[in-house]
């Protein structure tokens, strides 16, 4: 088998001249995608941190009680946030809420629109499936070092990482729920003179309603997944007492934030779990 490795495809030095291009020629793009992104981040970061806790802990149980109107449900959430400030991990809490909802804000504003052009465009769908794969299977690992390459360390980084992983499944979700729209309510909506826009909005939108919901809470739950990884570049948030407990073989700090992680996570998804 020497043969077949005696000349190498040059993959690596080809990225490397990929990201020595772009460093070089596209600074002022990367300058402005990090400016905004700062900006976003620390914007949700100041909503969540400038109010006490308990106040944030009270608008979470409202936002569940308009989505939910349910009491058990809405006891759930409080008794579950209330758990987090008990354990002492709010900030670090707030650090990852602030990573999720801009990953949230990022993706979706992106994943929709996307999802749709798709929906309306077969071919485009089947020209982007392999790079939505791509995005998909390729180690989380690999998407930091281009963002350390480009953004530095911090949240930032840990935010395009978080995003390039995520972006996947709002696409897929929202392209799944507008093509799946029954043929006879667009073609009853084109007979009562229905223009594209307002089939649209008024058709294959409401259809499609409760696939985009589960877009977001595939976003929200797989950004949360990513919280320990993007501490790595310096992201702050549950992911850091997760990895000095594993630095320090701390089995109580390690169970105690992957407890906190897992309820942020059942919290987060009964908060939105929004049915048709």
């Amino acid at each position: 088998m020497d043969w077949l490795t005696a000349w190498k495809i040059p993959v690596g030095a080809y990225s490397d001249l990929v990201f020595d291009w772009m460093k070089t020629n596209l600074t002022v793009i990367f300058d402005g995608i990090s400016y905004f992104l700062e900006s976003l981040i620390g914007g949700i970061l100041w909503l969540l941190q400038a109010p006490p806790a308990l106040v944030i802990v009270a608008l979470f149980v409202a936002l569940t009680w308009y989505l939910q109107r349910s009491w058990k449900v809405c006891l759930g959430i409080a008794l579950g946030w209330l758990f987090v400030i008990n354990q002492g991990y709010w900030k670090e809490t707030s650090e990852s809420l602030t990573l999720i909802l801009a990953s949230c804000v990022v993706c979706l504003g992106v994943g929709i629109p996307v999802g749709i052009a798709a929906a309306h465009r077969p071919k485009l769908y089947a020209a982007m499936s392999p790079i939505l794969d791509l995005m998909q299977t390729l180690p989380t690992f690999v998407y930091l070092i281009p963002a350390i390459v480009f953004f530095g360390t911090g949240l930032v980084p840990g935010l395009i990482a978080t995003v390039i992983f995520v972006l996947p499944a709002p696409i897929r979700l929202t392209h799944l729920g507008v093509a799946s729209t029954p043929t006879a309510l667009l073609e009853a909506a084109t007979a009562f003179g229905a223009t594209p826009s307002q089939r649209l909005w008024k058709v294959e939108l409401p259809w499609a309603w409760p696939q985009i919901m589960a877009g977001l809470t595939q976003t929200i739950m797989l950004s949360l997944s990513m919280v320990v990884i993007a501490s790595m570049v310096g992201a702050k948030g549950l992911g850091n007492p997760v990895m000095r407990a594993l630095a320090n073989v701390d089995a109580a700090k390690g169970f105690e934030s992957g407890f906190v992680i897992v309820v942020v996570a059942i919290a987060l998804d009964r908060m939105l779990r929004v049915t048709k």
